[in-house]
């Protein structure tokens, strides 16, 4: 891989991958300006950055030891405290109905056009951040801040324009455990949250407010007020640097580990001048409370499809965050609804739009002020429950004050059998996941679900948590190494079988199977597969 310094005075100290043959409509955004801009915030911010990832390691053996999380007592003053985070702009009191999804061109076009209230444009677990994959969503979102994104596809002929009314951006950074290897500062990598929102803030914030709206942000993977207090300090510099009022930004934060999940109050608190609210990140949620909890026999959980938001820790932390987000003016998001369109099953579509109409009202009428799909066509399904059971823009006056959630609530484990039908689902999603990954792309269609990141992780993990313990299937048996290696070579056999030999080589499957069965059957619980996927991510894309 070739790296050129970057020499001018501005950004003395920052080292860029080689970016020989990209179209220089997108390497010139990095201008020095820039970059030097990035290389203050990692010399302001990096050090605390890794601080702070270093207590989780701490925190984590507390955990491990038996004292499990709970409400810090040391804030106990801010959860009972009588304040609200600063006014939501216009832009943001109605968000009933949110579409995610990768920065791909055409994606993004689609996604603002969609009709939902909010586009969140992810460059966290719907993306695989290959370096040009970073730079070419960054211009994307940058043509958009302009009003100049289009795209006119060269194998179809077809055009993608803008309608007149679109969408409100937000932009979803890598979280704090990431790391940008293709920007060295001080010659370490940047942090990829760092990156990620800089170059957008730098280059969109001014042009987006002239369009009357503003920097929006989803920050995800947080796991204490601390680390909302870090970005908090990112967002008053950075908004200080280019002459933006304090509090333009404005961020939700997805609440998606189960250490956050006791310090809400707090995570807001932090960021109150910047808030806008939380959101129930549920995917990542249940891989948290795996993970998390994984040297304790009592939290082995049921098949994923048993573990559902209406019951046990799910509902637990759901209901709180409703609670917790409107005694604080904030917006409690619902979490995401993952279907998307069957084809040629007529009837097998219907079961899953009802599904989702299903959880759309679960979550209206518990007092979520909107939701997540993945697909446009789930849209107008989200969008009818809330017209319906949601009259006005949100409905951030009911309190809930008839919610009493304890610690003891938040542990409590769904119901329900593993199955080996359970085993080979986490198998085989989770191979062909990160198989998909490695071939640079985020958001990939599997079993008529749009998976991301989250799935491989709960796949591999809940594996691990099986294996760990010798879980008892439903049919007595238990999940030993014996069973997991049968399962894993019979689904193997049955993929190569299904696309043949040439195709299974070149879609990254050996190297996928490889990374799946070492964190699935290491020592300990790793802490996210991207950190150990990433290396062969970007050596592939070099």
């Amino acid at each position: 891989m070739q790296v050129s310094e970057i020499s001018q005075t501005p950004s003395k100290g920052i080292k860029i991958t080689d970016t020989g043959g990209m179209d220089p409509s997108i390497t010139d955004l990095l201008s020095d300006d820039l970059l030097s801009f990035l290389t203050n915030l990692e010399r302001c911010f990096g050090k605390t950055r890794r601080d702070l990832l270093a207590a989780r390691i701490q925190r984590q053996e507390s955990v491990d030891a038996g004292q499990l999380y709970d409400f810090l007592t040391e804030t106990r003053a801010i959860r009972e405290g009588d304040w609200k985070i600063a006014k939501v702009p216009e832009d943001l009191k109605d968000r009933r109905v949110e579409i995610t999804g990768p920065v791909d061109r055409k994606m993004v076009i689609n996604a603002l056009n969609c009709g939902a209230r909010v586009y969140m444009a992810d460059f966290e677990d719907a993306h695989a951040p290959t370096w040009i994959n970073c730079l070419q969503g960054q211009k994307n979102l940058h043509d958009y801040a302009c009003g100049t994104l289009s795209y006119d596809d060269p194998v179809t002929g077809k055009q993608y324009r803008l309608n007149q009314s679109t969408a409100v951006l937000m932009v979803r950074p890598r979280g704090w455990h990431l790391e940008e290897a293709h920007v060295l500062v001080d010659g370490a990598p940047l942090s990829a949250s760092l990156f990620d929102f800089g170059v957008f803030f730098y280059l969109n914030a001014k042009a987006l407010i002239a369009r009357g709206t503003g920097p929006y942000f989803y920050l995800p993977k947080m796991e204490s007020h601390l680390e909302a207090r870090l970005w908090n300090d990112v967002f008053v510099y950075a908004q200080r640097e280019l002459g933006i009022p304090n509090g333009t930004i404005k961020v939700t934060v997805l609440i998606e580990t189960l250490p956050a999940a006791f310090e809400m109050d707090e995570i807001l608190y932090e960021l109150k001048d910047h808030m806008a609210g939380l959101n129930c990140g549920r995917w990542d949620y249940i891989f948290s409370f795996i993970k998390k909890l994984n040297s304790h026999t009592r939290f082995i959980l049921p098949d994923r499809s048993l573990v559902g938001m209406g019951d046990a820790f799910l509902k637990a932390y759901s209901l709180l965050l409703i609670k917790t987000c409107h005694k604080r003016g904030a917006h409690a998001m619902g979490g995401m609804a993952a279907q998307i369109p069957i084809k040629n099953d007529e009837q097998a579509n219907t079961a899953a739009f009802e599904k989702v109409r299903q959880d759309k009202e679960r979550e209206a009428l518990n007092g979520h002020d909107g939701t997540w799909v993945a697909h446009p066509a789930l849209v107008q399904v989200a969008l009818d429950v809330f017209d319906r059971l949601m009259p006005e823009a949100n409905q951030i006056d009911k309190k809930r004050a008839d919610i009493t959630i304890t610690k003891d609530d938040m542990y409590q484990v769904h119901v329900g059998s593993r199955s080996e039908a359970g085993l080979r689902d986490n198998i085989k999603i989770g191979i062909q996941y990160i198989a998909a990954w490695l071939c640079g792309r985020g958001a990939v269609p599997l079993n008529n679900l749009m998976e991301d990141t989250a799935t491989a992780e709960i796949s591999r993990a809940q594996i691990w948590q099986w294996l760990k313990y010798g879980a008892e299937l439903e049919d007595g048996r238990h999940v030993d190494m014996e069973l997991y290696k049968s399962c894993l070579a019979d689904e193997i056999a049955k993929l190569k079988a299904e696309i043949g030999e040439v195709a299974f080589e070149r879609a990254k499957l050996p190297e996928a199977i490889e990374l799946f069965d070492r964190l699935a059957t290491a020592d300990i619980c790793e802490e996210f597969l991207t950190l150990s996927a990433y290396p062969l991510l970007i050596a592939e894309s070099a």
